[in-house]
């Protein structure tokens, strides 16, 4: 199968899936529910994801692939840190609280096995935070940024950006934000931290 073949019937199979997670919960989505909604062969998902637990993981991944990529050119392109920082934050908080990595959270609370929660801690937040902390590690080495370490930086920063907003969406008394809501919190957060930091990390 070709490469973009194969990269088309991945995204309907997750498209799928997505549906699949709304209506029925992680507990009552199959591989062959899925493959059935996908029209799909069961075959071909498991050979492709290996099992449930490895296609939502995927579809994790996929869903923070924007933001990791993002942090990673940052990384290596040498910029200014807490630039960067600001360049990618509006990225990784409209990932954050867009309708998928919401139907995937609250999939998660329901999900007695604790194999869905598993997979988003592994796919998204173990993914992105270090890379947060190694920006942040390097602002402290420049003499930009003042911490106890850069973990602890890291945690401040997602604390401020982040808050309560997730756990507002999946409750459902927050509707997905606008882009002028994702840009004043950015610029709020973006404040905040460097008003809370001075010149040298101790690490």
């Amino acid at each position: 199968m070709r490469e973009e073949t194969r990269a088309e019937r991945q995204a309907q199979i997750e498209r799928a899936a997505y549906r699949l997670l709304r209506e029925r919960g992680y507990g009552g989505t199959s591989m062959l529910a899925i493959a059935r909604e996908a029209r799909a062969s069961n075959e071909t998902l498991y050979r492709w994801y290996g099992d449930k637990n490895g296609l939502f993981k995927t579809m994790v991944e996929a869903n923070a692939r924007e933001t990791r990529e993002a942090l990673l050119r940052a990384i290596e392109a040498g910029d200014d840190p807490l630039e960067c920082l600001e360049n990618v934050a509006p990225v990784l908080l409209s990932m954050l609280l867009g309708e998928r990595a919401i139907a995937l959270n609250r999939a998660a609370a329901a999900d007695e096995s604790g194999e869905l929660g598993a997979a988003i801690a592994a796919g998204g937040r173990n993914a992105v935070a270090p890379l947060v902390e190694e920006l942040l590690r390097r602002a402290c080495e420049e003499g930009s940024l003042a911490a106890s370490s850069p973990s602890t930086a890291a945690e401040q920063f997602l604390g401020l950006l982040v808050g309560d907003l997730q756990i507002r969406r999946v409750i459902g008394v927050l509707p997905e934000p606008e882009a002028d809501f994702v840009e004043a919190r950015v610029f709020t957060a973006m404040t905040t931290f460097k008003s809370l930091c001075g010149s040298s990390c101790i690490d």
